[in-house]
């Protein structure tokens, strides 16, 4: 959408008495109403399961480097250097990256808005409360728009000046919540739990049953109560049982209210809920893996990965112009620092791709933060090992005609 057109849609909705994009957001960005995200933050702090699992998501997406490349090479922008270190004055890229997916995770949509200079250029990403966020569209145009409940009334924004990350939906351009989805399993969990601390603080809380070979008055009872208290105490809980006197533990099955099979039906249903492996929720049964690199290759595949390309092509549609997309400049996020392996496996991946001409040495040393050393530019061959661009004739061990 061209920027003459976008003002002209601006003005269109300020005559209708509402502010749009271009309007005064500083009472937005400064607070006022405190951001309250109601049951989804509520949920997150009662239960562990779903708190593991945003957690996990959140900071595996945080934790990947994200840079602008061109031909497969780094570069530096304004923009780009705004992304990979201070979003806005009040975060770092980690904390942004992760409250967005922490957004996107329990309400179903992250949002971020673009806030302009006087020239028009991007100087800062600003999180918004995703409650106070609707995906609109406009009469006319048909483009989406994004109508978002400030301290001083409402605002619209165009799609451009928004990013927006989100789970899957059916309809229109609003992602569907997980939690809505596991509603039914979080408040079953919710209620087993409920049950099974009133089962155990209606419960006797004594430990021992004494029985007595003959019937006792109340203050012989009390006696003998107090004696075996204080024996027990003082003797490092072992007990004498005397004749006449039986002493009989009284056992209590705890399995009885069922919790571990209900914890467990909650941590597969909030792995399915959320695309990820049960294993990464603490559940070890049925589960084989052969190393630590299938473990990290199981999640990175079917989980990180459609997650990772939503918010590169949200980047670069949004904070790329079609200019710059056309000159080969795009975001990417580095899923290979998940995929290193163990020390064996990276080792023999360094090996075959150095011989083979498939790494240069320093990018090996790059990768395992070490310095890089005199020769390590070039690509090798086994021959052993020569430069790639070695002429035959130069080559050891090469027969020429």
């Amino acid at each position: 959408m061209k920027l003459r057109h976008r003002i002209k849609t601006a003005w269109n909705v300020l005559t209708n008495n509402v502010k749009a994009a271009g309007s005064d957001f500083s009472k937005w960005f400064s607070g006022g109403k405190p951001i309250s995200f109601g049951k989804a933050g509520e949920t997150l702090a009662t239960n562990e399961t779903i708190f593991s699992a945003v957690t996990r998501l959140s900071n595996a997406m945080a934790s990947l480097p994200l840079k602008l490349y061109k031909d497969f090479s780094p570069v530096n922008t304004d923009v780009s250097d705004l992304l990979a270190n201070a979003p806005n004055p009040n975060m770092s890229s980690f904390d942004f990256i992760r409250t967005l997916e922490t957004h996107r995770d329990t309400s179903g949509n992250g949002y971020a808005m673009k806030k302009y200079d006087n020239k028009y250029q991007v100087e800062s990403l600003w999180v918004l409360d995703p409650t106070r966020v609707t995906p609109v569209i406009e009469r006319n145009t048909r483009e989406l728009w994004y109508e978002i409940d400030g301290d001083a009334g409402r605002y619209y924004v165009h799609n451009m000046d928004i990013i927006h990350v989100k789970h899957i939906h059916t309809t229109g351009y609003k992602g569907i919540s997980p939690l809505e989805v596991l509603r039914n399993t979080i408040d079953f969990d919710k209620e087993v739990r409920q049950f099974s601390l009133d089962t155990m603080d209606g419960a006797v809380k004594a430990s021992f049953l004494l029985k007595m070979a003959t019937h006792l008055s109340v203050d012989k009872k009390k006696e003998v109560l107090a004696n075996f208290k204080s024996f027990y105490q003082e003797n490092g809980g072992v007990l004498i049982q005397e004749s006449g006197v039986e002493i009989e533990p009284i056992k209590r099955d705890f399995m009885d209210t069922k919790v571990f099979e209900v914890e467990k039906i909650t941590r597969s249903r909030v792995a399915t809920v959320y695309n990820m492996p049960v294993h990464m929720l603490g559940e070890t049964e049925g589960v084989n893996y052969n190393s630590m690199e299938q473990l990290s290759l199981d999640f990175v595949q079917n989980t990180l990965i459609p997650i990772v390309r939503q918010y590169e092509q949200e980047l670069n549609r949004k904070l790329l112009t079609p200019k710059e997309r056309l000159r080969g400049l795009y975001y990417k996020f580095n899923v290979n620092a998940l995929l290193r392996g163990d020390m064996q496996t990276r080792g023999e991946f360094y090996f075959k791709g150095v011989r083979s001409g498939l790494f240069k040495p320093n990018e090996v040393r790059a990768w395992e933060e070490l310095p890089p050393e005199p020769g390590g530019e070039k690509l090798y061959l086994s021959g052993d090992l020569y430069p790639i661009d070695t002429p035959i004739e130069n080559r050891k061990g090469v027969k020429t005609e």
